[in-house]
């Protein structure tokens, strides 16, 4: 009984006290930048390191991010269906160890580490996952794969695509694997947002008729059915994580053309490759739908090019996200600096900081992160003009305050808490 009268007065007592606001995001909006694992492209820049090498390399690179004034680091910590952190799903990644299913040096833990390590200088942890991809280097990766790699458990689930392997996306056991792994994650670490980037079919000539044929009837087509099932597997992830975690920020970075005006009038005025017809990305279903925190849309090319204007799709995206609760970051391409000829519009920072100036001008933007940390680091001039830039820029445009709605959600998430933690 005594349990019981607690319990009573602590909800009369949160309907009586004013409404507490929720913890908002930060004022001057997310700032942040990929750190990519696949190649031992930023982090670890090599297989086989010390843990000291690895926690040093990781110290270095956050006290990087910070002095640039970014906020949020994207960590991928599963670049092809393993794991740069303890998982009962997901073996080891070679990208650290060398062997796939081999833990790194003193069974270091570089996830956990990150999480720590960004979280004392007042960063953001996300973890970057690549929900379907197996390998990325071809026969060979496959042949190393290791012998509890789900791809060897379940090798019905597997689909090779050119000289590549992929979960088939239209099983809803391999959806299953993807949403356990993601609440793996949330479960065990404490990372502010799960984060996966485009890759969920890797193109329209993909091997799954059989599957179609067995499980898309009452679908026009099988385009329709495998737009359907990355829809089912954004539904399910945000369903699931914010089960585990309701304050967990979860989003996707599609590429940055969600389909052409020519080909859809509701598209962008772009003639490029696109989302929705080619990797049946439905981007802006999710945003109707709700099942997605936030959109960072891949928009990768300068101001001003013709086929996809970097202006024009900022724009396209600001209209895409308006009246709805789903935030627009926008993706940078920081690489096309490190990747520039002499003479191209890239070369330098001044396209950088173009591109800075004007998503800093759309109240409608949320934030950026940029593709990606080595770039930034590389490219002679582009951390001073990002730290240069969000020193003179503290702020967003019309930064937005809590409603009473989210105040009173923020209110009973707090006693919720509280009232569990009493009872456990």
């Amino acid at each position: 009984m005594l349990k019981e009268r607690i319990l009573s007065i602590l909800l009369t007592l949160a309907l009586l006290l004013p409404a507490a606001a929720a913890a908002p995001a930060p004022e001057e909006g997310l700032r942040g930048v990929w750190i990519p694992s696949i190649y031992n492209l930023d982090y670890p820049t090599r297989q086989g390191m010390t843990e000291a090498e690895l926690k040093s390399q990781a110290n270095e690179i956050l006290d990087n991010v910070k002095a640039m004034g970014l906020n949020a680091v994207f960590l991928q910590v599963r670049p092809a269906a393993d794991a740069l952190y303890e998982s009962d799903i997901f073996p080891w990644s070679r990208y650290v160890s060398g062997t796939q299913g081999q833990a790194p040096a003193g069974g270091f833990d570089p996830l956990a580490y990150w999480v720590d390590a960004a979280h004392q200088r007042g960063l953001q942890l996300h973890a970057w996952l690549n929900p379907y991809r197996i390998t990325r280097g071809g026969e060979s990766d496959c042949t190393s794969l290791a012998s509890d790699n789900p791809a060897k458990l379940h090798p019905e689930w597997v689909v090779k695509y050119e000289d590549n392997y992929y979960f088939n996306p239209g099983l809803s056991s391999v959806r299953a694997m993807v949403v356990d792994g993601a609440c793996e994650i949330a479960e065990n670490y404490d990372v502010d947002g799960i984060h996966l980037d485009d890759y969920f079919y890797p193109g329209t000539d993909f091997s799954d008729q059989e599957t179609y044929t067995r499980y898309g009837k009452g679908f026009d087509s099988i385009d329709d059915w495998r737009r359907d099932n990355v829809n089912q597997l954004v539904a399910d992830l945000d369903k699931a994580l914010h089960d585990v975690d309701p304050d967990l920020s979860f989003g996707i970075s599609p590429a940055g053309i969600w389909n052409n005006k020519s080909a859809d009038p509701r598209g962008s005025d772009t003639a490029g490759r696109s989302s929705y017809a080619e990797i049946y990305c439905d981007t802006l279903a999710w945003i109707e739908a709700g099942t997605v925190d936030y959109v960072c849309p891949q928009i990768y090319w300068e101001i001003g090019f013709k086929i996809a204007d970097f202006s024009k799709l900022v724009d396209w995206w600001t209209d895409a996200v308006k009246g709805s609760d789903v935030d627009l970051y926008v993706g940078v391409g920081a690489y096309r600096m490190e990747d520039a000829t002499a003479g191209s519009v890239w070369s330098g920072t001044d396209e950088l900081t173009r591109q800075l100036n004007l998503i800093a001008k759309d109240s409608g933007v949320s934030g950026e992160i940029f593709y990606r940390y080595n770039s930034l680091t590389q490219v002679a001039g582009a951390s001073d003009v990002l730290s240069t830039h969000y020193a003179a820029s503290p702020s967003r445009p019309e930064a937005q305050t809590p409603s009473p709605e989210q105040q009173a959600d923020g209110l009973i998430e707090t006693f919720s808490r509280f009232i569990l933690a009493l009872f456990h």
